[in-house]
């Protein structure tokens, strides 16, 4: 494999870029960005110095990564999402040294135009509708939708709807790959 970048886009020296990376027309990466393999950056994407992108992720056309963003392996990042990474900024007051660090984990999807506002994570697999604005730390396999961000279901791994309550405990199947997810007290896992 290789890494493929456009001539367009500009990659500063020291960023590392895994193999099979795909890069896309204007896209910015920053010097100390790590991004691993397999990753597609859309057209315009920005990927700031103090961001981690592990494999697999796709972040769509218009999205900046500023820093404090981690994504692990399997995100995926819908155009036009917006991650920040002050909470309250001011143009004439400094804040680089109050960055709050945002956390999205393994599998989980990110909208359309949705906004994650910094300093939560989104648990594995979780799916966050398009245009929802997330102000809030996320569980694993939630599906959140609006503005501000409520949920309103259960997502399996593979993207499907599951047929559980938000709270109790029950057990379902995907009704994509049959595999099983368990609801104990508000937390929804994936059975081996």
């Amino acid at each position: 494999m290789t890494i493929n970048i456009h001539p367009s886009a500009i990659v500063d020296e020291g960023a590392t870029i895994g193999d099979g990376t795909r890069v896309w027309h204007w896209v910015h990466i920053c010097s100390g960005a790590q991004i691993g393999q397999k990753c597609s950056l859309g057209q315009n994407v920005f990927i700031g110095n103090q961001v981690t992108i592990g494999n697999n992720v796709k972040v769509q056309n218009n999205v900046s990564v500023y820093d404090g963003v981690t994504l692990e392996d399997d995100v995926f990042c819908g155009p036009s999402m917006v991650f920040t990474n002050v909470y309250n900024p001011r143009s004439a007051v400094i804040r680089k040294d109050e960055y709050r660090p945002t956390t999205v984990k393994k599998g989980a999807t990110l909208g359309a135009n949705c906004t994650i506002v910094c300093g939560h994570s989104i648990g594995e697999y979780a799916f966050i509708g398009a245009g929802s604005v997330v102000n809030q730390s996320v569980p694993d396999y939630a599906l959140m939708v609006g503005v501000p961000a409520k949920q309103i279901g259960w997502m399996s791994a593979y993207g499907e709807k599951l047929n559980l309550p938000l709270t109790g405990n029950a057990t379902t199947t995907c009704p994509h790959d049959n595999s099983t997810y368990q609801l104990i007290n508000g937390n929804v896992r994936r059975l081996p």
